[in-house]
């Protein structure tokens, strides 16, 4: 799930565990012992704090569980004493929405500022860095901020403490050693893991390695520790990959079953799993359907009215788009050999009605998770995670024809690092496949979500950008090659900087894939005969 669905998402769950509380605190108010309202209050307390502590959102979720944990406790209601933790929270509520109602407007004063904030990018991530070495936790912060986070820097942990109860981060980076002891970092983040009940993202940085003080640091769930001088590089992909882990987009079920009753119930149980599930009774509105929903899994009845499952099946099968599309019949059919029929015919697995509400959540995960790993594979490149040269020239092909559908826009940019044979030479390739990640963390963190970016091979890389223009387009990947000059790297000691030529061009100027690749690439070519480290825009049609 992505960070603004996330928030969607918690509004949702705020609203109608709020309402609950609301409803049965007055209750509570009016009726001293009433069971059932302390055991509504208590419920949405519970639920509301399991669900914002997991998600981040620790000054809510520490308010309602004080909320859940004053109910509980041995003995009467003290009703004044909850009268404060309710009025608490919905404080603390207050304060996120109006948050989160501003941030558009920040996003807007930010963007004459910023050409990353126009493109939307993908994540504004808060980042806490914490040393008592003021110049090295700010040189620190200024090479995380290249790849798209934001920072908030502190040289005491009194001043991180302070700043937690304001605002949550995406994660900590914080020193082990403070002038109050060598492992004084750790300590902090000890006690601060106990308030939080355990949910604070740590990063730790240390001068030294040592087998003891990396034990406390996972001690206190730290993610990773970072010996100094850190390698950027090694930070951002932890850090990313932890990103990837809290932002994974949500599981997508399509459900074709002509009893809308049954299908309505198997979407209820996928969704408390947290499932983005879609409905259709028609098996004759099934093809429209994959194209719009693009699911991961279908769950299909096998006997419906105009046609069977099994049917179905094999006409989506005939489709390459859909050909590797996990199918799961879902039917009250016991005969074996029927069921092994139905799955030799294009399905993959093969549940029974009625079925228990956690085999079926299991069922579907296990295979949408395979799924997913296997397209991962087929369609990335191995060490960058990008799209493969294959894949990206087939979604180019389809933005190219969807632009020319609705009039807009659509520049593609090709980068290629300079000097890249040079630097394998001197550093060796290890080096140079972190220097190849680093760049590809940076354009993910830094484009929009909307954009696509591949590894076209070696250390050239592609991306094309939807309704931008050539003048936005050049000022878009102008910002990202001066951030990608800044950031150091480090090798037997040894720091320092890499840069990259890129050339652009743009659709409709340019009306097919092959010409606008071409004209790009030609760019590219002319910026590093010209001198490298620059972008340079295709020049007009011959």
């Amino acid at each position: 799930m992505t960070r603004p669905e996330i928030q969607t998402a918690f509004l949702k769950q705020i609203h109608e565990d709020g309402r609950q509380i609301e409803t049965a605190w007055k209750e509570l108010q009016a009726h001293h012992e009433d069971a059932h309202a302390s055991a509504v209050l208590t419920l949405a307390a519970h639920r509301l704090a399991g669900v914002a502590l997991r998600l981040g959102y620790y000054r809510i979720g520490s308010a309602a569980r004080l909320i859940e944990n004053q109910i509980i406790q041995p003995g009467a209601v003290d009703l004044s004493e909850l009268e404060k933790l309710v009025d608490a929270l919905f404080v603390e509520i207050k304060v996120h929405k109006e948050d989160e109602l501003l941030e558009p407007e920040r996003r807007s004063a930010n963007s004459s500022k910023n050409v990353a904030s126009i493109q939307e990018n993908r994540s504004n991530s808060l980042i806490y860095l914490a040393d008592v070495e003021a110049a090295q936790v700010e040189a620190l912060a200024l090479q995380v901020q290249q790849f798209g986070y934001s920072t908030q820097t502190f040289t005491r942990l009194d001043d991180l403490e302070t700043a937690l109860q304001q605002r949550s981060p995406t994660a900590i980076l914080i020193d082990i050693s403070f002038p109050s002891g060598e492992l004084s970092g750790i300590e902090t983040v000890r006690s601060l893991q106990k308030e939080f009940n355990n949910q604070l993202p740590v990063f730790f940085l240390a001068d030294h390695d040592d087998v003891s003080a990396r034990l406390q640091a996972i001690r206190t769930d730290g993610k990773n520790y970072f010996v100094k001088p850190v390698e950027i590089s090694a930070v951002i992909d932890d850090l990313d990959k932890y990103l990837v882990r809290e932002e994974t987009e949500s599981f997508r079920v399509l459900i074709v079953d002509d009893s809308e009753v049954q299908a309505k119930i198997n979407a209820m149980h996928l969704n408390r799993a947290r499932m983005v599930t879609r409905i259709t009774t028609n098996p004759m509105d099934v093809l429209h359907a994959l194209d719009e929903f693009i699911p991961d899994l279908l769950l299909l009845d096998l006997y419906m009215p105009e046609c069977t499952g099994l049917e179905l099946a094999q006409v989506i099968r005939q489709m390459k788009t859909h050909v590797s599309l996990p199918i799961v019949y879902l039917s009250s059919e016991t005969d074996r050999e029927k069921q092994l029929a139905a799955v030799d015919s294009g399905g993959d697995d093969f549940l029974t009605k009625p079925i228990k509400p956690d085999h079926l959540i299991s069922a579907v995960t296990s295979r949408i998770t395979r799924y997913r790993q296997l397209r991962a594979l087929m369609l990335h490149d191995s060490l960058t995670g990008l799209l493969n040269h294959t894949s990206f020239r087939e979604r180019l092909g389809q933005e190219i024809a969807r632009s020319a559908r609705t009039g807009q826009p659509l520049a593609l940019a090709m980068i290629d690092i300079d000097k890249f044979k040079q630097i394998n030479d001197t550093y060796g390739h290890a080096v140079g496949d972190r220097i190849l990640k680093a760049l590809s963390h940076l354009l993910t963190r830094r484009l929009r979500q909307s954009d696509v970016i591949g590894r076209y091979g070696g250390e050239e890389f592609v991306v094309f950008l939807p309704n931008t223009n050539e003048s936005t387009a050049y000022q878009i990947m102008n910002e990202l090659r001066e951030a990608f000059s800044l950031v150091h790297h480090i090798c037997n000691g040894d720091e320092f900087s890499v840069t990259f030529s890129c050339g652009v061009a743009t659709f409709p100027e340019r009306q097919t894939s092959s010409a606008l690749s071409e004209a790009a690439d030609q760019a590219m070519y002319n910026a590093k005969s010209q001198g490298r480290n620059r972008v340079l825009l295709a020049g007009p049609m011959p």
